[in-house]
């Protein structure tokens, strides 16, 4: 995709609302920079002349001993300017120090533990909870103090992420700012908003940039999917006012729609007022997590959930609403399944070979009947090898309360669909009275909740009838 930073508007195109701030920072960023500025007088702070990593590690130490609300601002917004200006290799040691340099102390834990063991009272129970804390967490709580620490944190976890890969030792940082993060972004914090036209273009170019499943190109194809038939929607954090975490895309239309390439034209714009008139289903396309920062935090089922809430109060003569969504392991599974197949399944992989197998009519109609029947077997099932995970994206609306509605032949024949799921798509049906009871099923059992159009599927194929031998005719 390109950088949305470079892409250029039609000089026709309505342009979002003129005079929005291209960095629009919170009263909650303006408040503690000014309370920096005031606690600058009053903090100990290493002069420019320490090597940049001693500096960033003695700010560090500093901070967790600040007392003063003003001093600890001033400290905490030196230490991320320190971090901001470290090399690379620094800034891995650095990682390296808050990682292993701050754990629980043992002594103190031992000692909490033993009292609870001895005597497990709410009291010892609490000790020995503020004993096991590691001064980390109370040290990254000072750090997002600091003027955009929380984006800065968020930044550094997303970098964690990656190190941790080949750094094992990074995992403690990590799993506390994941702790930490489970809390600051609650769902009681975060803001939905409609995103529209007339949204600042800072986050807009954002939602170019940020689309995770069906690529936007430029801006016409952004105001496509901001028209009057369609609605987009993201949680924001009032710490990252321009920063969206989640957003989702939804398509206004008459029944459930069954391929991607209606939805995402970019020249069905006309009619578009019409069409939101007359729609009874909205179907969701698409759900982008924005911030890799924030991997395993679960914000898409609460999205989904409120956003059917605003649509059904918006256009009351909404009846459904489902997605139309991908199936990103299919081909991978289905592919290692037919290399140890036989018979009739094996027979599958020579005609699937071939890129262009979809576009010959006869070679599509022979194969439609398998590929949705394995696919249905793919999405209900536990997988053909022990531990094998469901489907992602069919995990997440299973168990956010959904039902296996539909599975679609060759609803996206984009690269990207046939490289997935051989061009297969599939509808997952919310129902606002049932969500609840299909979520319960799912999480206590892992019942996958599906129409009877997908159990026909399931359903082993019927064996020809014998042809009878005919009678030899009688000698007159």
């Amino acid at each position: 995709m390109s950088d949305a930073t470079t892409l250029e508007r039609n000089p026709d195109d309505q342009e979002p609302r003129d005079g929005a701030p291209s960095i629009s920072r919170s009263w909650i960023e303006r408040l503690w920079s000014s309370i920096a500025d005031r606690g600058r007088l009053f903090a100990s702070v290493p002069n420019d002349s320490v090597p940049p990593l001693d500096r960033a590690k003695s700010l560090t130490e500093a901070l967790l001993t600040e007392r003063g609300e003003a001093s600890g601002a001033a400290v905490a917004r030196e230490v991320m300017a320190a971090l901001r200006d470290l090399a690379p290799d620094d800034r891995a040691a650095f990682h390296l120090f808050m990682a292993t340099g701050f754990d629980a102390k043992p002594d103190p834990l031992r000692a909490a533990a033993e009292a609870y063991l001895a005597d497990p009272s709410p009291r010892n129970a609490n000790r020995l909870s503020r004993s096991a804390e590691p001064p980390r967490q109370e040290l990254l709580r000072r750090m997002n103090m600091s003027p955009g620490g929380t984006a800065a944190l968020v930044e550094l976890r997303r970098q964690l992420l990656q190190e941790v890969r080949t750094e094992p030792a990074l995992e403690p940082l990590e799993k506390d700012l994941h702790h930490l993060f489970v809390s600051w972004f609650n769902r009681g914090f975060l803001q939905l908003r409609r995103i529209d036209w007339q949204t600042p273009a800072v986050i807009l170019e954002k939602i170019i940039r940020y689309e995770a499943v069906h690529e936007i190109a430029g801006w016409h194809d952004l105001r496509r999917r901001l028209a009057a038939d369609r609605r987009c929607y993201g949680f924001f954090h009032p710490a990252l006012p321009n920063e969206p975490l989640i957003f989702v895309e939804v398509a206004l239309v008459q029944g459930l729609a069954t391929s991607i390439q209606p939805l995402l034209d970019p020249e069905g714009e006309a009619g578009a007022e019409d069409r939101a008139a007359a729609a009874d289903t909205a179907i969701f396309y698409s759900i982008s997590n924005c911030q890799d920062g924030l991997r395993g935090i679960s914000f898409g089922n609460f999205l989904i959930k409120q956003v059917v809430e605003d649509l059904k109060a918006e256009l009351p003569q909404l009846t459904r609403f489902s997605t139309l969504s991908p199936i990103p392991g299919f081909r991978r599974w289905l592919d290692r399944r037919l290399a140890k197949a036989e018979g009739a399944e094996a027979e599958l992989a020579g005609p699937l070979s071939d890129s262009d197998w979809w576009q010959e009519a006869a070679t599509a109609e022979t194969l439609k009947p398998a590929l949705l029947r394995l696919c249905a077997e793919y999405l209900t099932g536990p997988g053909d090898r022990p531990g094998e995970r469901m489907d992602p994206v069919a995990r997440f609306h299973l168990g956010n309360g959904a039902r296996l509605e539909r599975i679609n032949w060759l609803g996206n024949t984009a690269p990207r669909g046939m490289e997935e799921s051989y061009g297969l798509m599939v509808n997952y049906l919310y129902e606002r009275d049932e969500i609840e009871r299909n979520h319960e099923a799912f999480a206590r059992g892992g019942t996958v909740v599906r129409s009877g159009a997908v159990d026909a599927l399931l359903a082993p194929p019927k064996a020809a009838p014998a042809k009878k031998p005919k009678t030899p005719a009688k000698a007159s």
